[in-house]
């Protein structure tokens, strides 16, 4: 690296004009830093020569101050080829101050001439900015939760969850390391990385201690080790083989002829117990009986149950020297046969009594009842008389005298009815007696009676031109004869009147009364045996100023008000 030229010396005069400016540049000594990036390609060796520049801080500036103009003339070849010469050192930082060549003894360096400084000030060229490379992949945290699943003497199972913080680079999967306790040598269980949170550690030995541990894997490398608080021994755990036998077939299990068979029968142990079936103590019938085993459960099978299927069958699980059983007994049916015998005992009157015998073939099940039904001679046509009957006789009556009967029994178990019956050989006639009929003696009732009023009649006021109606009843045997009278005179045939008599209902309608249509209206009633007689007093009334201004239903509503009100007070004395 080429010297840095030698600092020019200057006259006292001017070495003391310029000590205090020298002086207040002194300060700014750390702020020389900020500086430094122009002049980068500066080596490091310029920084021992400015141990001489702090040594005479006087007589630099003196000189430098009585030397500017051939300064400037000697910074310009270090500006252009000594590049390196640019860089101040240390001491030399105040230099740099003077800016855009300003008179350099306003502010010389402690141990540099001012004739650098316009160098050191040059801007540098303008430099492209590279692009902001990509922040480089990291590893994700560890996995979470890891743990063992299920241990066996060559196997061990573990699963675990995916890491809390995966990042941008993803997650390519999971490497499974193990170690035998007692060493420092981890290996992958796994020869390609997985992806799934459950692995299978295989082909162990049995008795081995293993340290466990699961790494993330992604482009950022490793991530930290999620590993098993304690080590795994490698063995076999044995649990008792039981049989959970379904509540339902604890007890007889019944199925018809013909019916499939479909029972599964769940049971556990470990390690896989070995199922075995006997029907009756004897060893099962794989034609007639599939039996299909998995490590949780046993299936029994029966395509088309017959009744030689029918018996007791063991299941057995069995684990090294325990194991358990159960039995299931099965009991297939079908419908039963007639009964063996069914004669007549004996007849009497009205009544046949018969008796039989239980079937041969109950159907592989107790009968549950009978049916009895009876047929005519004549008509051939069967009647059930009686059905699920449980004795094994029975008295039938009610039979029609003179006809002959003929009867039949049929069986009945959980199936249903026999298809056949067995019939009577001999047949039961009701003979005909003699019996005389003589009907009952009735005394007759007498119903005479003479005319009562059972509803008497009120007295009424009605308005002039206001049709209005008298009613009463009576009740009488024979039918009495209704006459209606008005002032102890017999109305007759009056057009005027119109008299209806129904079901002892009488009525008498007065049509468009008039002024001379008052006075006392009496109903008579008249039969052999008797009379009765009933009357009212009718009021004709004139119409009032205000009623002719009424409209006709006006009227009427307070016409009725008032008979209402008379009524009332007749009734209350």
């Amino acid at each position: 690296m080429p010297a840095k030229p030698a600092p020019i010396k200057k006259s006292a005069k001017a070495a003391k004009k310029e000590e205090p400016a020298a002086a207040p540049e002194a300060a700014p000594e750390p702020e020389a830093v900020p500086e430094a990036p122009p002049a980068e390609p500066a080596p490091a060796e310029a920084a021992p020569e400015a141990a001489p520049a702090e040594a005479a801080p006087a007589e630099a500036p003196a000189e430098a101050a009585a030397e500017a103009p051939p300064a400037e003339g000697e910074a310009a070849a270090p500006a252009e080829g000594e590049a390196p010469a640019a860089a101040p050192a240390e001491g030399e930082a105040p230099a740099a101050a003077p800016a855009e060549g300003e008179a350099p003894a306003a502010a010389p360096a402690e141990g540099e001439a001012p004739a650098e400084a316009p160098a050191a000030e040059a801007p540098p060229p303008e430099e492209i900015k590279a692009p902001t490379p990509p922040p480089p992949p990291e590893p994700t945290s560890e996995p979470l939760e890891l743990g063992i699943e299920d241990v066996n003497n060559t196997s061990v199972t573990i699963s675990w969850r995916p890491p809390a913080t995966i990042g941008d680079s993803g997650l390519d999967g999971y490497v499974v390391e193990i170690c035998k306790d007692g060493t420092d040598e981890w290996k992958a269980a796994n020869e390609e990385v997985t992806v799934s949170c459950r692995y299978v550690i295989k082909n162990q030995t049995t008795g081995d201690r293993l340290n466990i541990r699961v790494v993330a894997m992604n482009p950022g490398g490793r991530s930290a080790p999620a590993t098993l608080a304690e080590s795994v021994l490698v063995r076999e755990v044995v649990d008792r083989p039981k049989i959970r036998l379904p509540r339902f077939l604890r007890q007889r299990f019944v199925k018809n002829v013909g019916e499939k068979i479909n029972l599964v029968i769940p049971f556990g142990g470990k390690p896989q117990p070995v199922v075995s079936w006997t029907k009756d103590g004897e060893p099962l019938d794989t034609k007639k009986v599939n039996i299909r085993n998995s490590d949780k459960d046993s299936i029994f099978f029966i395509r088309a149950a017959e009744r030689a299927d029918s018996g007791v069958y063991e299941m057995c699980v069995k684990v090294d020297s325990f194991e358990d059983r159960a039995q299931l007994t099965l009991q297939i049916i079908e419908l039963p046969g007639p009964p063996a015998s069914v004669k007549i005992v004996d007849t009497w009157g009205f009544n046949v009594a018969l008796e039989w015998t239980e079937p041969k073939d109950n159907g592989n099940t107790t009968i549950t009842g009978y049916t009895i039904q009876k047929a005519d001679k004549k008509t051939g046509d069967w009647f059930t008389v009686v059905d699920h009957y449980h004795r094994l006789n029975a008295t039938i009556s009610d039979l029609i005298m003179g006809n002959t009967y003929i009867f039949r029994v049929f069986t009945e178990n959980k199936c249903g009815v026999s298809p056949d019956a067995t019939v009577t050989k001999t047949s039961a006639t009701i003979q005909k007696t003699g019996i005389d009929y003589k009907p009952p003696t009735y005394k007759e009732h007498d119903f005479s009676e003479a005319p009562k009023f059972t509803t008497s009649m009120t007295d009424r006021s009605t308005t002039v031109g206001y049709n209005t109606k008298l009613l009463c009843s009576v009740r009488g045997f024979p039918k009495p004869k209704i006459e209606w009278m008005k002032n102890q005179m017999i109305i007759g045939d009056d057009p005027k009147f119109r008299q209806i008599n129904n079901q002892g209902i009488c009525s008498l309608e007065i049509r468009k009364p008039g002024n001379f249509d008052g006075g006392v209206y009496s109903c008579r009633a008249k039969n052999e045996y008797g009379e009765a007689v009933v009357s009212c007093k009718l009021e004709v009334k004139q119409p009032n100023k205000d009623q002719k201004h009424m409209d006709p239903l006006q009227r009427v509503l307070k016409m009725s008000y008032a008979d209402e009100e008379r009524k009332s007070h007749v009734q209350m004395k």
